[in-house]
């Protein structure tokens, strides 16, 4: 059915139509918003919730890995600083292989403070081994939330979903929310086959010597890619529900006689397709929007590229002295390829800086200049740099 709602009241909705057990958060913005309701919805008998208040992010973190390994359905949210304090506990979910999902409600990291989007803070913790999904939409936020919880259950992988803090997270829009009986259609109750359990105890996030550890890593490796075929069977499952398609790895906006392309993650996608339509005499242009960070799609980001001479890669982070994040994991996806496009690489967006429409002829003007290869900040205004310390 649909309804007019703010991104958080929409994500709200949608996990409780998942039946979490538990939930545990710390309020930060711009995720606050999505608990909140959430506590509502518990209140209000309408969830029926073991919601756990928490006095930071590392207890939440903690409280939902001790109520997955308990055997419960369990959700948490955060942003910013609040992911980075929950650093440590995600690489002990992911590592011990617990199911669960988590929103990061996308923002810049300190210093100087922002509370504004980018997505620095979900970047930082790309190698904790969890899953990651970027979603381009409101509506692509409530659909790849369900399915996060099927693609987490049936790989013991957590996920986190990732949605442009108030971007997107307070953006006001109509919506399609599925209803209960679609959603139980679709994901089955939570059964962890390997929950602590008092009548046959075990011992779980123990010491493993030299002699283990490297094994136990390889095995998290393989099944992150393995995960690849989890998130390609869950969006087909949940189009049989809802009718709704969805690219799983990548969302290619395709022009066949296009020789230039675009790829990047979140809702910027949005901003470059209606500046496409409205730029009619920039070159022919391939907008591609990367869903699935982690795994890394390298295959479908090569098949993606086919045919192009050049491909920008325009993100809302960057790795200082480094550069790119997410360019530098296409070009050596892209260095396996056959007549591989060049990659220019650009940050744009930072700490919440408007992307106007006119983004995307400049990224045209940069690419016939030669720019960003290998890497540059599109939108930085040299008047306002700081003087030389």
């Amino acid at each position: 059915m649909q309804y007019a709602l703010e991104g958080s009241q929409a994500l709200a909705r949608t996990v409780a139509l998942c039946r979490p057990q538990v939930i545990a958060a710390y309020p930060i913005t711009p995720q606050t918003h999505i608990v909140e309701n959430l506590s509502k919805l518990v209140a209000d008998g309408v969830l029926d919730c073991e919601l756990v208040s928490v006095e930071s992010e590392f207890s939440a973190a903690s409280v939902v890995l001790g109520a997955v390994a308990a055997g419960a359905r369990a959700y948490t949210a955060s942003s910013s600083q609040g992911i980075l304090l929950m650093c440590e506990v995600l690489f002990n979910i992911a590592g011990l292989r617990l199911p669960m999902v988590m929103t990061c409600a996308n923002r810049a990291v300190s210093g100087p403070l922002s509370i504004w989007n980018d997505q620095q803070d979900s970047m930082a913790v790309r190698d904790a081994g969890w899953i990651q999904l970027y979603c381009t939409s409101n509506q692509d936020a409530v659909d790849t939330t369900i399915q996060a919880y099927h693609i987490s259950e049936q790989t013991e992988l957590p996920v986190m979903v990732c949605v442009d803090g108030f971007t997107l997270t307070h953006t006001l829009e109509v919506l399609d929310i599925p209803d209960q009986q679609q959603v139980d259609r679709y994901l089955p109750p939570f059964n962890f086959e390997r929950r602590l359990d008092p009548a046959s105890p075990i011992s779980i996030g123990t010491l493993v010597a030299p002699d283990y550890f490297t094994e136990a890593r390889g095995d998290h490796h393989r099944a992150m890619n393995n995960a690849q075929q989890a998130i390609v069977a869950a969006a087909a499952g949940w189009e049989d529900v809802c009718g709704r398609r969805q690219n799983p790895l990548i969302c290619i906006h395709d022009m066949t006689d296009a020789r230039i392309g675009i790829l990047t993650l979140g809702s910027i996608a949005g901003t470059l397709a209606d500046a496409r339509d409205r730029y009619q005499n920039v070159p022919a242009t391939r907008l591609m929007a990367l869903r699935t960070f982690r795994p890394f799609p390298a295959e479908a980001i090569r098949q993606a590229c086919a045919g192009l001479t050049d491909l920008v890669v325009l993100e809302r982070a960057l790795s200082p002295g480094s550069g790119g994040i997410v360019g530098t994991e296409i070009r050596a996806a892209l260095s396996e390829m056959q007549n591989a496009p060049r990659v220019h690489n650009f940050s744009v967006g930072l700490g919440g800086r408007d992307v106007p429409l006119d983004i995307y002829p400049r990224i045209h003007e940069a690419v016939r200049a030669g720019s960003g290869i290998p890497f540059d900040i599109i939108d930085l205004e040299p008047d306002k740099l700081p003087a030389a310390v």
